[in-house]
């Protein structure tokens, strides 16, 4: 099985920014992990900060992938075009959010990649990226 996540933007800070809400531990960190954990999966992982480059990544894996781990960070509520993305491809996406946010400010309620996903993990901290790893097994 070939799972990749993606990630958007600013969690490449994760371990740094606002630990309180996201943590004190690096993605990398918790990525090495999530490998030793499932070392039967063929696990990639892939960030950016930049929207058309996330959408490059969707469109290149899109349909050679068993499952897409996707976390767009802040273009989740913002992003028609990644939306599009994962509407486009074959892939199952899960979308993923290490916060609640429904918890947090209002604009961050609306989703463009939900109503394309085959599901949704929110509100587990990193444990969200194993949840929806979990769910393709």
């Amino acid at each position: 099985m070939k799972i990749i996540i993606i990630n958007g933007p600013n969690l490449n800070l994760l371990g740094k920014r606002e630990p309180d809400i996201y943590g004190d531990t690096t993605f990398e960190t918790f990525f090495d992990s999530l490998q030793n954990k499932y070392p039967n999966i063929t696990l990639h992982y892939y960030q950016s900060n930049v929207e058309g480059e996330l959408i490059n990544k969707i469109q290149e894996v899109g349909f050679d992938y068993d499952g897409i781990i996707l976390n767009a960070a802040a273009y989740t509520h913002t992003s028609v075009g990644i939306g599009d993305a994962v509407k486009a491809i074959t892939t199952p996406v899960i979308e993923v959010h290490i916060s609640n946010t429904f918890a947090r400010e209002t604009f961050r309620h609306q989703s463009f990649i939900s109503p394309n996903a085959k599901g949704i993990v929110i509100g587990f901290g990193l444990k969200s990226y194993e949840l929806a790893l979990q769910s393709f097994l």
